[in-house]
């Protein structure tokens, strides 16, 4: 297991420009660590950074504190699986494997002992001699799997493996890629741009935006408290609302949203606080008749449209001119929604808003 350093790490084309912009990261011993964001926005250059495919314009690269910066691919003892697997197809799953130790010149014995190894691992037993144009897209990106761990590296880079799935099998081979990681003990970096991907597996992530980190923490703690509006957008769905005017009263902060007559209490925020977050779970339906706790935000608005998603239904509610939020209602409380066009009032606790200055 290898602990990974990132000091100030960047990287310039000469016609796209900066594209990575002096990034500090320490990736700790056996951590599912995902580098998140849109395309463009560095991920894949910082990972083939760290495998040694590109050479920085400036930083260093540390695996437990030995400086690798310049240190070709071969010496840094990493496995890469690419986006488009990058097998041969002419062979069989037993020399697709093998190819990498053959290469470091491991003996015939124990690259048939570690290719019956790495097929254990990702569950491709008995599937040796199968040409890798007869197998399905699954069973490819497993053999690209055990091809990078058959050599058994101390850190496994993955540049968006799944993308090229359909969404079963994605789902599935999140859990299979998260069980390999913890039953090995491995260091695994991820890049992905799918949010629900990172947010399944990783044990931290890191959100990049314009070549920099935008935000990092696990999981739980970037989905509840954005640091900005972009990682809000981002991660999950969010109601992002301009404000106009901000006041603090005591422990409340009042808001008045933009160019409107909606004012807002929340519990926690700023006097530079430019925008309101709130997240399309975190309002609910305010019963007609029932009077809402006089801390609550009530709001009536226009049921415009209703999305139904399975399990739960996305309804969007004009609040004021050109102003509408999305509600996440289950799909259960279908009755409890009246008509498209009809009014709708809606609770949002203080607790729920994140005021945010970017």
């Amino acid at each position: 297991m290898t602990a990974l350093t990132l000091e100030a790490l960047t990287k310039t084309f000469p016609r796209a420009g900066k594209v990575v912009d002096s990034i500090g990261l320490r990736i700790e011993e056996g951590e599912f660590f995902t580098l998140l964001g849109p395309s463009g926005c560095g991920k894949s250059t910082t990972l083939r950074m760290i495998a040694g495919f590109e050479e920085p314009t400036s930083g260093r690269i540390l695996f437990d504190n030995v400086d690798v910066t310049y240190d070709p691919p071969n010496r840094r003892n990493i496995g890469f699986v690419f986006q488009n697997y990058a097998l041969f197809p002419h062979l069989t799953v037993a020399k697709n494997v093998a190819f990498g130790l053959q290469v470091r010149k491991v003996s015939t014995e124990e690259v048939r002992q570690r290719v019956a190894a790495a097929l254990e691992e990702v569950q491709l037993a008995g599937l040796e001699q199968a040409r890798v144009n007869q197998l399905s897209g699954g069973q490819q990106q497993r053999v690209a799997l055990a091809r990078a761990l058959a050599p058994r590296p101390s850190v496994l880079l993955l540049d968006e493996p799944l993308s090229n799935l359909d969404l079963k099998l994605r789902e599935a081979m999140r859990a299979e890629l998260k069980d390999i990681q913890q039953e090995l003990g491995m260091t695994f970096i991820y890049v992905t741009h799918d949010q629900e991907e990172a947010m399944t597996m990783s044990d931290r992530i890191v959100v990049m935006w314009k070549g920099a980190v935008a935000q990092q923490g696990d999981p739980a703690a970037i989905y509840k408290n954005p640091s900005s509006t972009f990682v809000a957008d981002f991660i999950g769905k969010s109601n992002i609302l301009t404000l106009g005017t901000v006041a603090r009263t005591g422990m409340i902060w009042d808001v008045a949203v933009a160019e409107s007559d909606i004012k807002l209490r929340a519990t926690n925020g700023s006097e530079d606080a430019r925008y309101c977050v709130i997240r399309p779970e975190d309002i609910a339906l305010a019963a007609e008749r029932k009077s809402a706790p006089k801390e609550m935000n009530v709001l009536t608005g226009t049921l415009r449209r209703i999305a139904n998603l399975g399990a739960s239904l996305e309804a969007r509610v004009e609040i004021a001119s050109d102003i509408e939020v999305s509600v996440l209602v289950r799909s259960a409380e279908i009755d409890a929604l009246p008509g498209v066009g009809q009014q709708v009032r809606l609770g949002i606790p203080p607790e729920a808003l994140k005021l945010l200055a970017d």
